[in-house]
């Protein structure tokens, strides 16, 4: 692969399960049968996943599918059960320590909750100036100018930056989340749920916000959320995920006008459109799996309307359908 179409970071066959090990005690108990053996969560279920230097790329599923996790194995928050995640082609896990470290500052995350993510007892300017002072970004003369120029470019007033979290709303302290992040100068940010917990016109103002940074820093996003309006609005491209594993990706255009998997399908068909009329709203049947026995085979069989036997026994492997456009489904070897 040529260094022009080398993405700018990649997830391969990325697994992620959690559980606790057994210790030697446990073991023998395992062994004697005086024990069951402990639950695994399966987070991830060899996802593979690439997003190219300024690109968009929107991560949607329902709660409890996995794309927070996946979004946290990107980041570099939590080292993957199985598979690997590249950085312009290297493998992060095989990097130098050195080179490993500035990967984990040019990769930044903006998590759901902004109050939860700041520390209540620092005022704004010891939030923003913290790392960027601990990595060597900025001399201490020059820590007023760095702090205020960051969060001008979160849309947050530098007056009031003596204040605490406690003191603001929750788009302003979103958006000190965001100066704190770029403080650091990211090439990378993955946004879990960024704008869930704002009200609806302050989400916009956030949304416009991310995208004006994405032209003047030449940022790239993954952007996760459970909200298709807001990922229609934002993305260059989509990857839909159902219980650990990706079903469908395509460009945004290609996913809301031509939907192939019937996951997608019955996604899209829930959100309400001006346009639309009168129609009737039909949520996807029955609940999502467990992640700790999950189905086998295709793991939205129990809930798909066109399951064959098949769909029972084979996990389908996503293929191109059309240029750029891709799907997890047996169905498509029947409408090919």
């Amino acid at each position: 692969m040529t260094a022009a179409f080398t993405p700018l970071i990649e997830a391969r066959n990325v697994s992620q399960q959690f559980g606790e090990k057994p210790d030697i005690a446990a073991k023998i108990a395992l062994k004697l049968k005086l024990a069951r053996p402990a639950s695994i969560v399966h987070a991830l279920d060899g996802v593979d996943l690439t997003i190219q230097k300024g690109e968009v790329v929107g991560l949607v599923g329902e709660s409890g599918c996995g794309k927070s996790t996946l979004g946290r194995v990107i980041a570099g928050i939590t080292s993957p059960s199985e598979g690997s995640i590249l950085w312009e082609g290297e493998d992060r896990a095989t990097m130098p320590t050195e080179k490993r470290h500035r990967l984990g500052l040019i990769t930044q995350m903006i998590f759901q909750n902004p109050m939860a993510a700041l520390n209540p007892r620092m005022t704004v300017d010891e939030l923003i100036w913290e790392a960027p002072s601990t990595h060597g970004f900025a001399r201490r003369s020059e820590r007023r100018d760095y702090v205020d120029k960051y969060l001008r470019l979160a849309g947050f007033d530098p007056a009031m930056k003596t204040r605490y979290p406690h003191q603001f709303s929750g788009g302003q302290r979103q958006r000190v989340n965001i100066a704190r992040a770029l403080a650091v100068q990211p090439k990378f940010l993955v946004c879990d749920e960024s704008v869930a917990a704002l009200d609806v016109s302050i989400q916009a103002q956030v949304l416009n916000l991310f995208m004006e940074l994405r032209d003047k820093l030449d940022l790239t996003y993954l952007f996760v959320s459970h909200d298709l309006g807001v990922v229609e609005h934002i993305s260059d491209r989509v990857a839909i995920m159902y219980l650990g594993r990706i079903v469908e990706e395509a460009p945004v255009e290609e996913i809301f006008k031509r939907p192939n998997h019937p996951y997608t399908q019955a996604l899209l068909a829930e959100v309400p459109r001006i346009e639309s009329g009168k129609r009737r709203f039909q949520v996807v049947k029955g609940e999502l799996p467990s992640p700790l026995n999950p189905p086998t085979g295709c793991h939205f069989h129990p809930r798909c309307p066109f399951a064959m036997d098949r769909c029972r026994i084979d996990a389908p492997v996503k293929r191109e359908i059309a240029p750029g456009h891709m799907s997890a489904c047996h169905l498509n070897g029947e409408r090919l």
